[in-house]
């Protein structure tokens, strides 16, 4: 199994690409990951996220359930369950979309097994505004997520493939490329 890594600051549109990417590469097989935050509107339970307390996810820790997890924010974890990798162990490939440093330890663990793409915003200004427009955040978080996302964006180019999304298009495009030449070699 081949696992392709989806990965970007928050508000870059990496969630948007991988579902639409999962519209169209019929060989994928999505990993839901994790996660102690909150529940946005309209999402569900282990389909947009396994949403955890603060105490079901560090019991998950201790019992060494995940694959990688991070702290992403202050006291929100997010991370990728063993068991739901091991789910679609007879797949040709599963897309993950995770934090940024979670994707640099799944390269670490699977190696050539992996492919990272990195979506990368195509400014901080533009970040902002999508951050502002969707609406789910507070002022104080979206500064905060603003603050991660330059350290994130520092690491742009320990990624396989940087995807910039200006254009959803051709992001998505350019996206589903790099996965078919991967699955391809």
């Amino acid at each position: 199994m081949k696992l392709i890594v989806l990965t970007a600051p928050s508000g870059a549109g990496k969630t948007t690409i991988a579902r639409r990417v999962m519209e169209v590469v019929d060989e994928l097989r999505f990993s839901t990951s994790a996660t102690t935050r909150p529940r946005r509107e309209g999402e569900k339970h282990g389909i947009d996220y396994f949403f955890l307390s603060n105490e079901e996810f560090t019991s998950k820790i201790d019992a060494d359930a995940f694959v990688e997890y991070e702290e992403v924010y202050p006291g929100l974890f997010y991370g990728t369950l063993k068991e739901e990798l091991e789910r679609h162990a007879g797949n040709k490939a599963v897309l993950l979309d995770i934090d940024v440093l979670g994707a640099l330890n799944v390269k670490r663990l699977y190696g050539e097994r992996t492919l990272t793409l990195f979506v990368r915003p195509p400014s901080m200004e533009v970040l902002e505004e999508r951050l502002i427009e969707r609406g789910s955040d507070s002022p104080e978080n979206i500064a905060i997520r603003l603050k991660k996302a330059a350290f994130e964006l520092s690491h742009a180019e320990d990624f396989d493939e940087i995807i910039v999304n200006d254009d959803l298009e051709q992001a998505v495009s350019e996206t589903i490329a790099h996965i078919r030449t991967f699955l391809i070699g």
